[in-house]
């Protein structure tokens, strides 16, 4: 029997061209970038090589660009960054009850702190409705951070 794999909303096969162009690194050009030997220092030279690429695709300055270890390290960094460092000008942060467990934890461990966050009923489709993000403002919101497009149920917000 076939097998079929079904759960691409936790994470997906490698294409076998993305296989073919990181071979090299997982064979040969392994070194830790942040290691001061000449293997570390080769793959450095790769690390910031695609910083600068993927910084000038996008239009920013490369030391805009960090790179983390996945998605859910990437959503404590941002939000958690955010708030921090925008706590002086408030404290209030809007997303939604369907979000990412990563947003999720990170919004509640930040309401621990001190954070007051606003969390946005979906209706029966899975979107929010922008009427609701527009009263949930105030003159202490530094945050919204809504998903666009949901990966477990398949909604585009509008």
């Amino acid at each position: 029997m076939k097998r079929i794999y079904m759960d691409h909303a936790a994470t997906t096969p490698t294409d076998i061209e993305v296989v073919k162009a990181m071979e090299p690194y997982f064979t040969q050009k392994y070194g830790n970038p942040n290691s001061i030997h000449s293997f570390g220092q080769e793959a450095r030279e790769v690390v910031e090589e695609a910083r600068k690429k993927i910084a000038h695709l996008i239009g920013a300055n490369p030391s805009e660009i960090i790179f983390t270890g996945g998605g859910t390290e990437s959503d404590n960094f941002a939000i958690k960054g955010i708030a921090w460092a925008n706590q002086k000008k408030g404290n209030h942060i809007i997303t939604s009850k369907i979000e990412h467990h990563a947003v999720l934890h990170s919004c509640q461990f930040l309401e621990k702190h001190g954070f007051r966050v606003t969390y946005l009923p979906v209706d029966k489709c899975g979107l929010i409705d922008p009427g609701d993000v527009k009263k949930a403002i105030t003159d202490q919101t530094i945050l919204a951070t809504i998903m666009h497009a949901n990966n477990e149920i398949g909604t585009i917000e509008p």
